[in-house]
């Protein structure tokens, strides 16, 4: 009913308009017996139907991703607090599980001696290598906690709380590597 409302076509209209004139009054018989068609159909090995597809999946033509699309703050910080999320934790537990392991080896005295015998700018790098993502985890988070709450949904709330985390993020890490 509504489909002949928004195309303006009932079904005897449609019927009439898109029939051929000469089967439209032949007998169901007739009609059934001319618009069949025969098919052909062969069975194929298996191998030959993954060559097949491989072949047509060779041809198709790929998808863009999002190589074509203009970065913005918003999908940006999302893929970076992810990443910085899977990293913090593989550290995490790494560094657990190796002193279950081994905690001789990993035991508090032993990371500080390894650590003050390094040089300043190593110590440096490494604490920026860790500081910055756990800032930015961490202020990200926030604004997450913050949107679940509902403020700051809008496009312009997402971008003056993006541009806060990018923002506290770097005064903590020069903070946290100033320590």
């Amino acid at each position: 009913m509504n489909y002949a409302r928004i195309n303006g076509l009932s079904y005897s209209l449609r019927r009439a308009t898109f029939s051929p004139r000469h089967l439209r009054n032949a007998p169901i018989v007739f009609r059934s017996a001319s618009l069949t068609r025969s098919v052909q159909t062969q069975s194929l090995k298996p191998e030959d139907a993954t060559v097949i597809l491989n072949t047509q999946r060779l041809a198709r033509p790929s998808s863009p991703h999002f190589t074509i699309y203009q970065p913005q703050l918003t999908w940006v910080a999302s893929i970076a607090n992810r990443i910085t999320g899977v990293g913090l934790s593989v550290l995490l537990y790494g560094f657990s599980l190796a002193y279950l392991f081994a905690p001789s080896t990993f035991s508090s005295a032993n990371i500080i001696e390894f650590a003050a015998a390094m040089p300043d700018w190593v110590k440096v790098v490494e604490k920026t290598i860790l500081a910055a993502p756990f800032a930015f985890h961490s202020f990200n988070g926030l604004r997450h906690l913050a949107w679940d709450t509902g403020k700051f949904v809008s496009l312009k709330g997402a971008y003056r709380t993006g541009y806060a985390v990018l923002g506290a993020s770097a005064i903590t890490t020069v903070a946290l590597v100033l320590l």
